[in-house]
């Protein structure tokens, strides 16, 4: 098992499966860029996105805390920030069940 795949790769394997259709590689290539840039986007906007039977990605919160140093292991406070959660859908949670074997 591969254990992450690049944009570039992504347009590479989608362009090859669209070869025999209308789409070009540039189409698919500013496809993907399109879509990973309205979704960072809304994210960062704290509008939620969901993918049926992928999952979905919303802003979460975190509160502030104590946090360390991992030099000196001194106490060092941190603020409150924002960070995008994605929470996967019930069809991939079983596809990866089945197909990883928990």
């Amino acid at each position: 098992m591969k254990e992450s795949i690049t944009r570039s790769e992504l347009i590479e394997i989608l362009a090859d499966k669209f070869a025999q259709s209308e789409l070009s590689k540039s189409d698919v290539s500013l496809s993907v860029k399109e879509l990973i840039q309205y979704m960072s986007t809304s994210i960062s906007e704290g509008r939620r996105i969901e993918i049926r039977g992928f999952g979905s990605f919303t802003l979460r919160e975190r509160k502030p805390r104590m946090g360390r140093n991992p030099k000196t292991g001194e106490p060092v406070p941190l603020g409150a920030k924002y960070a995008p959660h994605f929470k996967p859908g019930k069809d991939l949670k079983e596809r990866v069940k089945t197909q990883v074997g928990q």
